[in-house]
């Protein structure tokens, strides 16, 4: 059985999961180029914002889309996405895009726009000498990439998600965001077929980097 050069791990799950600590706490371990697709949704909401342009299909969010120039940009073992010439900051954390994400999330010409710039993500992995990429969001093993070689799904107790959200100084609400985003007609949040599903309800970070990490170590040996 030989080793893979380079593996795609996909982590879904709803908000305050614990997707981003353990898959930056994997990138880390496994030298994998991290990604972070919620933040590509945040930003372009705050664009889309600054337009002024509704969260609904048609013209006007077709026009402000063809407006959007996107780039990456790389630091350490992170990719950031770069719109317009401009790197996300602390304002796509804010009340008003967590109030407005999961709705312009839902419209699928956003989610066509992001398609092949998401997918590009593993050809940059490559190309800057990563031994991987571990990409977490919504739909990654479902619709982005449906064969990564391992598929995770976060899950943790909706109480739970809320007291680390609290914790970290954030106002959201999981269950309206679960709800909106596990609905939508276009790429729900949902466990894709075959995905490992992990409960980190009653775990810490460290329990769940420790199991994952089996996983994928299993996974280059595939």
């Amino acid at each position: 059985m030989s080793k893979k050069d380079f593996i795609i791990i996909a982590v879904d799950g709803g908000a305050a999961a614990g997707k981003s600590s353990t898959s930056r706490a994997l990138s880390s371990k496994f030298d994998l180029m991290h990604v972070d697709t919620g933040s590509f949704y945040r930003a372009t909401t705050v664009k889309l914002l600054e337009a002024g342009v509704a969260p609904e299909a048609g013209p006007a969010m077709d026009a402000a889309l063809a407006k959007l120039e996107l780039g990456t940009y790389i630091d350490e073992n992170s990719a950031y996405i770069v719109v317009n010439d401009w790197i996300p900051d602390e304002s796509i954390r804010s009340e008003e895009v967590n109030a407005n994400v999961s709705q312009y999330a839902a419209i699928p010409e956003l989610r066509k726009f992001l398609f092949d710039y998401q997918r590009d993500q593993a050809n940059i992995a490559r190309e800057e000498g990563f031994a991987g990429l571990i990409m977490e969001g919504r739909d990654i093993g479902s619709v982005i990439f449906p064969d990564a070689d391992l598929r995770l799904y976060l899950y943790a107790d909706p109480a739970k998600r809320a007291a680390r959200r609290a914790a970290e100084g954030l106002s959201d609400s999981i269950e309206k965001r679960d709800q909106m985003d596990s609905s939508r007609k276009t790429a729900p949040l949902s466990i894709p077929e075959g995905a490992t599903l992990v409960d980190s309800s009653e775990m810490t970070l460290e329990e769940v980097v420790e199991h994952v990490s089996d996983l994928v170590s299993k996974a280059y040996l595939q």
